[in-house]
């Protein structure tokens, strides 16, 4: 017995030792001391993942299908629940897990794809706001491997994309499934929930799985819960990049930074340089990198940024007859963040089956075709002195830069530089014309001036070089007698 007391006394010794030991604690000053962004996250620029869950079922208006379904204002979706399938009371949304079948998920493809694409990283939205898991769970009895696809998917996509070379991300959307709304009526469909409570609906049950679906326990408890759930994904998969969604201010700080403090110190235990990303700021900058939703900046940061950005145009997981982006805006927007700092997060839309339809799959791959000819230009650089010019209206913040109306021109100018310095990138947003002089009075001495003489201007991608002409004032380049780029051309300035 004095035996057993004293190796439980050593054990517990030990963890306090270890903790004691551990080069992040849960609290600002010393999370602090982790870098925001790892250089490999600043030179790879492109990621992609993918809304895919239960809401990929009826696959009508968009992912938040299952807040409007237990709303009781006949809103569209309402009604279409109800015509389709039956009254919420008889048909709820867990009713759809079955239904995901997943029958045809290819992790290996997927991950050639991404890669083909001009990925860097990627990985699976791990959870979404409706409280189902994307990966193997102890933790939560709503996942993928016991319910619906019977797949770890984030096992099995992650696996794969580390075969590609990709690094991973899995992104969280959980902190709102919590149900805020139990003990006031008069919010029951409130917005600080996903789902509407109603003593009528599933969303106010005490079973003991549906309550962990449909987040109605005490909030104590469900701040364990989704505490839980991270540290799993952590221990299981070791992602490179954990990234939340809005709501993460509803969790108590101390949560946060519990979990902060664990995913750095796993990763130092693992020799892995991880990020952390969020949105407005719910994490501080020290320690972490902005996420701007579909968004944008009309100016250079001088801090690293990240915006998640959907292919889709009106929904980020797939719905029937779902519009896509074309390619050149795509692409464009992208070169516009890449200048002023950020790095890209392109959202994809599979569906229920586990196919990602062609569409998508054509304007991803005609991006990573871009990319191959012009990656140089892209991949391992950094934002020039300034962003660039031109007359496209790239607005600040949260759906800004990322506009399906945003119009771009040959007029539009935009830079990157190589992280000696010794080479700068001229991108047009547009087709310019041959023969065309064209004047980057920004680049000129009392402005934004190269850092060296320029000595050859070269199009990117070719030995074709471009005359050019540096004055007092400006620096000229005139287009040469060789094909444009459709997408986006990239003059190389080579610097002494």
């Amino acid at each position: 017995m004095k035996k057993i007391i004293v190796i439980m006394c050593i054990s517990l010794s030990q963890l306090v030792l270890n903790a004691q030991e551990a080069p992040y604690k849960p609290t600002l000053e010393s999370l602090s001391n982790h870098v925001n962004a790892p250089e490999w996250l600043v030179d790879a620029k492109l990621g992609i993942y993918f809304h895919w869950g239960l809401y990929s079922v009826p696959a009508y208006s968009n992912e938040w299908y299952p807040w409007y379904m237990y709303k009781t204002d006949d809103n569209e979706v309402a009604k279409y629940h109800r015509e389709t399938y039956g009254d919420p009371t008889k048909f709820n949304y867990h009713d759809f897990a079955p239904m995901f079948t997943a029958e045809h998920f290819d992790a290996a493809n997927w991950a050639k794809l991404f890669k083909e694409a001009g990925a860097k990283f990627a990985g699976p939205v791990a959870i979404h706001h409706d409280g189902f898991a994307m990966w193997d769970s102890k933790v939560n009895p709503w996942n993928s491997k016991d319910k619906g696809p019977k797949k770890d998917i984030t096992g099995l996509l992650l696996k794969e994309l580390k075969k590609e070379g990709l690094k991973t991300i899995t992104t969280f959307h959980h902190a709102r499934t919590l149900q805020r709304n139990a003990d006031n009526p008069a919010e029951w469909e409130g917005f600080t929930s996903h789902f509407a409570y109603n003593p009528e609906f599933v969303t106010a049950s005490t079973d003991p799985n549906l309550r962990k679906l449909y987040g109605n326990m005490p909030a104590s408890e469900f701040h364990d819960y989704w505490f839980a759930e991270l540290k799993e994904v952590v221990d299981q998969y070791s992602p490179d990049i954990v990234w939340f969604d809005s709501w993460l201010n509803m969790i108590p700080e101390q949560y946060r930074n519990d979990f902060a403090a664990y995913y750095f110190n796993e990763a130092n235990k693992k020799k892995q340089e991880v990020a952390l990303v969020t949105k407005q700021y719910d994490y501080p900058k020290a320690f972490s990198v902005l996420d701007i939703e579909q968004g944008g900046k009309k100016d250079l940061s001088e801090s690293v940024w990240m915006t998640d950005v959907t292919l889709g145009l009106g929904s980020w997981c797939y719905t029937n007859g779902l519009k896509y982006k074309s390619a050149d805006l795509v692409l464009r927007n992208m070169i516009d963040v890449w200048s002023k700092n950020g790095i890209v997060l392109l959202n994809l839309s599979p569906r229920k089956d586990g196919v990602i339809p062609q569409e998508q799959r054509d304007v991803v791959l005609e991006v990573g075709e871009w990319l191959k000819t012009y990656g140089e230009s892209v991949y391992g650089t950094r934002p020039y002195k300034v962003y660039g010019f031109g007359n496209a209206n790239v607005a600040d913040g949260h759906f800004g830069g990322q506009s399906a109306e945003t119009q771009y021109s040959a007029d539009d100018i935009r830079f990157t530089r190589s992280k000696d310095e010794k080479t700068v990138y001229v991108f047009f947003l547009g087709k310019p014309e041959i023969g065309k002089t064209v004047g980057l009075r920004i680049l000129g001495p009392h402005r934004y001036p190269l850092y060296s003489k320029l000595k050859r201007v070269t199009l990117l991608g070719s030995d074709v070089e471009a005359k050019f002409k540096v004055d007092s004032d400006n620096v000229f380049i005139t287009i040469p007698d060789a094909k444009m780029d459709d997408l986006a051309t990239v003059f190389k300035f080579e610097l002494e």
